[in-house]
């Protein structure tokens, strides 16, 4: 039986699954079936399916390709991971009805949580996102996500998230809001609940090192909770869009960080291969540009990997960015080690069959 929490719990890289498409901008299964088999080779814990990285305007009608798309990816990590465990997270967007429809496909589905959007609540009150949150929590065990501002998210305040890790059906949160200031309003909401059995996951792609090294001990806990009673709290993982390239040596380097966050001081290496990682991810996400060629990037790396055939995307005025190719070839000839091209090699084909 697969434990859900137990695994969360644990820390896994969990990519962002991208959307592979044809020249006619049509779903290529092929290519489709090779990214989950590549993520599953590579060692990751799970996919997210159906989320920024996938696009999403999979959900659009002339598209209509949200359905088959989370299906064709759980089919295939199903058959790739065999008895190993490894979860499937779908991303659930829109108001009420809308998250209700896709977290009942995506349990009929056999995914194992959503990925929860708050985008379409910007104007809302806290109670009415608590109380969309609750419901859909009801169909779907519930993956919370802080969003960034600057690509659509709100600010969320410590009281937000501290009433919403008391909702029985959350397993995780994604704290993505790229602010360490507001990164810690989850982590301090989570620790003074005293619940052990929800797991923090960053998705803040500017910090993704310094996110998992990090022993958050943090004091002054709630009311009612002294200062002895605060244990430390991890990141355990990352859901991460940057994770759906270099997939392997993401995994090498999380369970290096967890290695290392278990000894009483933390080398201070780490806080210079933190900043490389964050490079990587600059030119792959487009920082220069703010963020308009984060999908193109990704797709670019697995199309010289031969993951992908293009860097199609839905939206046809979606591509590279003026000089990000530049970029990507930059930091892949600095930082080879954060690559993983030689396993992508090795792999290829039999991912590809």
């Amino acid at each position: 039986m697969f434990d859900l929490r137990h695994h969360l719990l644990e820390g896994h890289v969990i990519p962002a699954h991208p959307l592979a498409l044809d020249a006619n901008r049509k779903l290529d299964e092929r290519s489709q079936r090779a990214l989950t088999r590549y993520y599953v080779s590579a060692g990751a814990g799970g996919i997210a399916v159906g989320v920024h990285t996938t696009q999403f305007a999979i959900r659009d009608p002339q598209h209509g390709l949200y359905e088959p798309v989370l299906a064709l990816a759980a089919e295939t990590a199903r058959a790739a991971a065999g008895s190993r465990p490894f979860v499937s997270i779908a991303g659930l967007v829109g108001r009420t009805a809308q998250a209700l429809s896709e977290a009942s496909t995506a349990l009929e589905l056999g995914y194992h949580a959503g990925l929860l959007s708050l985008t379409d609540w910007r104007d809302a009150s806290d109670a009415e996102m608590l109380a969309h949150c609750q419901e859909v929590a009801e169909v779907i065990p519930l993956f919370g996500f802080y969003l960034q501002p600057a690509v659509g998210g709100r600010v969320l305040s410590y009281d937000f998230w501290r009433s919403f890790v008391e909702i029985p059906g959350v397993v995780a949160i994604k704290i993505a809001p790229f602010n360490r200031y507001r990164t810690l309003d989850v982590i301090r909401a989570l620790a003074d609940s005293g619940r052990k059995d929800v797991a923090l996951y960053t998705g803040n792609d500017d910090s993704i090192v310094l996110d998992l090294a990090t022993r958050f001990s943090l004091r002054g806990a709630g009311e009612g909770t002294s200062e002895a009673e605060t244990d430390p709290v991890h990141i355990a993982g990352g859901l991460l869009g940057h994770w759906s390239v270099w997939t392997r040596a993401a995994v090498l380097l999380l369970d290096e960080i967890k290695r290392a966050r278990g000894k009483a001081h933390l080398s201070a290496d780490w806080l210079t291969r933190a900043a490389l990682v964050t490079e990587m991810n600059a030119a792959l996400f487009d920082v220069r540009h703010d963020f308009a060629g984060s999908i193109a990037g990704i797709h670019e790396v697995l199309r010289r990997q031969g993951l992908m055939q293009g860097i199609w995307c839905l939206d046809e005025t979606e591509g590279l960015s003026p000089g990000q190719s530049e970029e990507i070839d930059r930091v892949i000839r600095s930082y080879p080690e954060l690559t993983d091209d030689a396993f992508v090699t090795e792999g290829l084909d039999e991912w590809r069959r």
